[in-house]
């Protein structure tokens, strides 16, 4: 069922609820003389004990995410991630403005909703369906510990009822908004050949978790698997609702990790999903992911992005200067100099200001020429630039304080927060009253199926050798009981059920950035066969996921082309669905 405007849900661990039709009304437990009707305020609210989910009115609607591309290392290069969503959430409010003078006015049409999900859809000995009032009533608990519901927005601008075709967006290791299905370059093509419109939130992330969802025991069922199998439910779902049929042609889209869902969905539910753009994708899942940061140092060279071999070599010299540095026991002036919320005694703290520094070179690699931050021209610019002078022995570690100094001031920080014990206690907690949590599920998810752990102890790595597997894998056992030992079984459990970078899927299309370090674990040779084909797009020049925005005129030449090449995929298939029908009502 469709949520109303006007609908909205509570959630606590125990609930019981009645459906009157249009909304839901919750008693809440221990209080269950108490009833409360929530009406449409628009406003979000999340007391203790509670997860509120709002539907935003129209007049005040608000669009917070855009693409959740995910990335490990520390917490510098995740708040540089929350920025670019930040930016883009700008953007995406100005195209959305003028979208509002034109006929379709789509913000009219979107519709949120929420579908009853099994938590654990491989275990054959839970053959309860959705439950019904009166089984909830009776058994709260043991219902609602078995199953979760998940959220997703729906917008029927551009659909041509009935035989339309539907676009459906993955959502990744983040929440979904009302921009998923507004803004974007699959909307844009959504516009173009009529598509009904969805976006599907990932268990565990957003709104999609239960109260105690959190806990290393809940986290179990946190799987690429299970999400891909909420995919195939969701498909009947959306299918009954909106009386769909054989006829309606299904396209999936995502980016970094919901890329690769985008891409498994149709190699495990072909009969599902007609065709699968998979941006920015890394199907390869990797213990030690140290080909990221080569391809960072390799990028920092890139002079078609501004980049040059002065550059990688100012930003080696830096890091080993600090290394040094700490090495020698000036902990407290390397703590002044970057301005750290710490002074870096313990050696953990120094590896966290190690990674933090690195941060910032990854996400400006990772997403140059989003606006955030800097660009690679920018950077090496500050690392390189002459007109500024600065004692020689030193001039590589000043330029490198420099560059933090443009960070924090950026950022708005008041201070770089380099302790390690901090940031393992903010993986531990597992509360949801603090806000939408991203960090430990996903770690949660690198322990037990994909690793993408950005090592520094090969050679080509520009930065700082402290950084390495062991200390990225020790969290695992920390924080969910998990062996390191057990990682590489695991890893390879994942590539075993999704065929790694070699995947033998058909009619998916693999887009990557030339400057995108995630591009080593996707498919970016095209293979053809009789019993495969894989279908690429490589942009030289451009980084993470570049290809999602809607159409921009400051795209560059190689990042128009790259979507005029998809949307020639996509119509592609849309042409060849219709065809094949075509065919098969002639028979």
């Amino acid at each position: 069922m469709l949520l109303s405007p006007t609908c909205f849900l509570i959630f606590l661990v125990v609930l019981n609820f009645v459906d009157t039709g249009d909304c839901f009304y919750l008693f809440i437990e221990p209080h269950r003389s108490l009833l409360i009707e929530l009406l449409s305020s628009g406003i979000a609210w999340r007391p203790a004990g509670l997860l509120l989910m709002v539907h935003i009115t129209e007049d005040s609607a608000i669009f917070l995410r855009i693409y959740f591309y995910f990335s490990m290392a520390g917490q510098v290069l995740r708040k540089i991630k929350k920025s670019v969503r930040n930016l883009q959430l700008q953007k995406a409010k100005q195209h959305l403005l003028t979208e509002t003078g034109s006929s379709h006015q789509p913000l009219q049409h979107v519709r949120e909703g929420r579908i009853h999900q099994q938590l654990n859809h491989f275990n054959r000995q839970d053959v309860s369906t959705l439950p019904q009032v009166d089984e909830i009533m009776l058994s709260s608990s043991h219902s609602f510990c078995l199953s979760f519901f998940q959220r997703f927005f729906v917008n029927e601008a551009y659909w041509q009822h009935p035989d339309g075709p539907v676009f459906l967006f993955i959502g990744g290791e983040g929440p979904i908004f009302e921009f998923d299905v507004l803004a974007g370059h699959h909307v844009d093509m959504a516009e173009e050949h009529g598509a009904l419109l969805l976006a599907l939130e990932h268990r565990f992330y957003g709104d999609s978790i239960n109260p105690d969802g959190l806990k290393t025991e809940s986290l179990a069922d946190l799987s690429s698997q299970q999400a891909v199998a909420d995919l195939a439910v969701f498909h009947d779902y959306i299918s009954q609702s909106f009386n769909l049929s054989h006829r309606n042609t299904w396209i999936s889209f995502g980016g970094s990790y919901s890329g690769a869902l985008s891409a498994w969905f149709r190699g495990k539910f072909p009969h599902l999903v007609y065709g699968a753009v998979a941006s920015s994708a890394p199907v390869k899942a990797k213990l030690d992911f140290s080909a990221y940061n080569n391809i960072v140092g390799l990028s920092l060279m890139n002079e078609a992005v501004g980049g040059s071999v002065k550059c990688l070599a100012a930003v080696r010299k830096a890091f080993a200067a600090v290394e040094a540095a700490l090495m020698g026991g000036n902990t407290s002036q390397v703590a002044e100099d970057f301005g750290c919320c710490q002074i870096a005694k313990d050696p953990d703290d120094q590896i966290e200001l190690m990674q933090s520094l690195a941060d910032i070179f990854m996400g400006t690699v990772q997403y140059n020429e989003e606006g955030v931050l800097m660009s690679i021209h920018e950077v090496c610019d500050v690392m390189t630039n002459r007109s500024e002078a600065y004692e020689e022995e030193m001039e590589a570690y000043n330029r490198l304080v420099k560059l933090a100094q443009i960070y924090l001031s950026t950022s708005e920080e008041p201070c770089l927060d380099v302790s390690y014990e901090k940031t393992v206690k903010h993986l531990m907690d597992t509360s949801l009253q603090s806000g939408r949590k991203t960090e430990r599920q996903w770690m949660y998810q690198t322990c037990t199926e994909f690793g993408f752990y950005q090592t520094c102890e090969d050679a080509t790595c520009p930065f700082s050798g402290m950084v390495t597997l062991q200390r990225e894998t020790r969290l695992c056992p920390v924080l969910f009981g998990i062996s390191q030992h057990s990682l590489p079984r695991r890893i390879a459990f994942t590539n075993t059920c999704y065929g790694g970078d070699n995947p033998h899927t058909h009619r998916v299309l693999y887009v990557n950035g030339g400057i995108d370090p995630w591009q080593e674990l996707s498919v970016v040779q095209e293979r053809t066969g009789e019993a495969e084909e894989a279908q690429t797009v490589f942009i030289k020049d451009t980084a993470h996921c570049a290809d999602m925005t809607s159409r921009r005129i400051t795209d560059r030449v190689s990042l128009k082309k790259a979507k005029q090449e998809i949307e020639k995929h996509v119509a592609s298939w849309l042409k060849t669905a219709a065809e094949e029908k075509m065919e098969k009502r002639t028979v």
